[in-house]
């Protein structure tokens, strides 16, 4: 998905997209419509690689990686640029991770599920979210849980045997979650 540029030259709006490869298939087109030239890796290892080749402008990397988490990847990639702006994406998102994130220099942290415009804005810097209502009360925990079961049903497209293998669950164990309604906030 990326273009050959001779090594050093770092083309406008590059962007190493760094997460599990269906959602690298379902975003890269997307940000790559909005004029990004898109790399992708699914691992840190990989993007290291990807990294060391030719640095980016833009980083987008998922928390949780096969191989480590995509925190290792912040240091690095600024290490190699130090005006790469990278945003971490989570379905996990706790304070801890948040606060480390920023203090490694990732410029934002988005949490699942999150679109193509988000991530642009976020990368962008434009602050599109900071008029976001925060809530009074936090997401309860089953609520959380409810909300990420059906993410991963959507992103295997109502496949509840890939669904379950995704969340690591019974199939049939899943079947009683969904037919229950969703938990209030």
């Amino acid at each position: 998905m990326s273009t050959n540029v001779p090594n050093g030259h770092v083309p406008a709006r590059s962007l190493l997209l760094v997460h599990e490869a269906r959602v690298c298939e379902r975003l890269a087109p997307l940000l790559a419509a909005r004029g990004f030239d898109v790399r992708t890796a699914h691992t840190v290892l990989h993007a290291m690689e990807i990294a060391a080749q030719r640095s980016s402008h833009y980083a987008v990397v998922a928390l949780k990686l096969p191989d480590q988490s995509g925190l290792h990847l912040i240091s690095v990639l600024r290490s190699i640029n130090s005006a790469t702006r990278v945003v971490v994406v989570t379905a996990y998102p706790s304070i801890e991770t948040a606060v480390l994130a920023i203090k490694l220099g990732a410029v934002h942290y988005l949490t699942n599920p999150v679109s193509a415009q988000r991530i642009v804005d976020a990368v962008l810097g434009n602050d599109a979210g900071a008029d976001v209502a925060l809530r009074e009360r936090p997401m309860s925990v089953h609520r959380a849980t409810w909300e990420h079961i059906h993410h991963v049903l959507q992103e295997n497209e109502g496949n509840i045997a890939a669904t379950a293998r995704a969340l690591s669950i019974d199939r049939r164990t899943l079947q009683r979650k969904l037919r229950k309604h969703p938990v209030a906030e």
